[in-house]
C-alpha cells in the first residue's frame, strides 16, 4: 500500500514539473507553486497538504515565501530541509534583480529599480536601510543594506552613509528602507533623516536622487513628492 501511494505521489510530482516544464507558472494555482518548490527538497512525499497548510496560515503567496524560517517550520509537513528551496528561488530573484540593475542607466529606468527595492525590502521583519551607488552618468555601481534596526526604526548615520559613498566613488545615491508594518507613509523621523541625508551628501559634492519607503503594497517617493528637490535647494 505504501509503495502504490508512493509510486502515486511520484507521478502527481512528475506531471507538475512537465507542466512547469511546458509552460512555465502558466495555469498554476499559488498552493501548486509551493507544493512544486517543495518537492525539490521532500522526495517520495506527498507535499500538497503542507503546500495547502501554508497558504491558509499565511493568506497569500507572498506571505508564504516572506514568512519567517521559524514560522514556516511550524506548519505541518514543513521542516529544515523544505527551508531550502524557498529560501533559493527568493535569493535568485534577488541576483536576478540586482543584476538587471549593474551598469543600467537608472533615472531613466525607474521601474527596474522600484521592482528590485520592493522585491528586496517588502516583506522584512526588520527595518534596512539600503543605499543604491551611482556614477557620474548615473549607473548603477553597486547596492548596499547599511543599517538594520528594530521593527520600528533604525538607526541611520548620515557621517557612516557619506564614507561608504566615498568609499565607493558613487556621485550620487538613492535611499531606500522598509516599513515592516507595510505602510509606507513616512513618519516626522524619515522626513528629518532625509533632510539630514541631503545636506550630510550635497556637502561632499553627491546628490541624493531618491528617498523611497518600502511597504507590503506599496511606495512613497521623496522625490515624487518634491521633498527632495526642496531640501536640495535649502542646503
Amino acid at each position: 500500500m505504501e509503495n502504490k501511494q508512493a509510486d502515486k505521489g511520484e507521478g502527481h510530482r512528475s506531471r507538475l514539473r512537465e507542466r512547469f516544464l511546458s509552460k512555465g507558472l502558466e495555469g498554476f494555482l499559488d498552493y501548486e507553486v509551493i507544493e512544486l518548490l517543495l518537492t525539490m527538497a521532500t522526495p517520495r512525499k506527498d507535499c500538497k497538504p503542507a503546500a495547502k497548510a501554508a497558504l491558509d496560515r499565511f493568506k497569500t503567496f507572498q506571505g508564504v515565501m516572506d514568512a519567517a524560517d521559524d514560522q514556516l517550520c511550524e506548519v505541518p509537513g514543513i521542516g529544515p530541509r523544505n527551508l531550502l528551496p524557498i529560501r533559493l528561488v527568493r535569493a535568485v530573484a534577488d541576483r536576478y534583480l540586482h543584476s538587471r540593475m549593474v551598469d543600467a542607466v537608472i533615472l531613466g529606468n525607474a521601474e527596474t529599480v522600484h521592482t528590485f527595492l520592493r522585491h528586496r525590502l517588502s516583506g522584512l521583519h526588520r527595518e534596512c536601510f539600503l543605499a543604491i551607488y551611482l556614477d557620474a552618468k548615473n549607473k548603477v555601481l553597486s547596492t548596499e543594506v547599511l543599517f538594520e534596526g528594530t521593527l520600528t526604526a533604525s538607526a541611520v548615520y548620515p557621517r557612516e552613509v557619506v564614507r561608504a559613498a566615498l568609499d565607493r566613488h558613487a556621485a550620487a545615491l538613492i535611499f531606500a528602507h522598509n516599513h515592516p508594518s507595510g505602510d509606507p507613509a513616512p513618519s516626522r523621523e524619515d522626513m528629518a533623516l532625509t533632510r539630514r541625508l541631503v545636506a550630510a551628501c550635497q556637502v561632499v559634492d553627491i546628490t541624493v536622487h531618491e528617498h523611497l519607503i518600502v511597504g507590503r503594497n506599496g511606495y512613497y517617493s521623496f522625490a515624487d513628492q518634491g521633498h527632495i528637490a526642496r531640501m536640495r535647494g535649502a542646503c
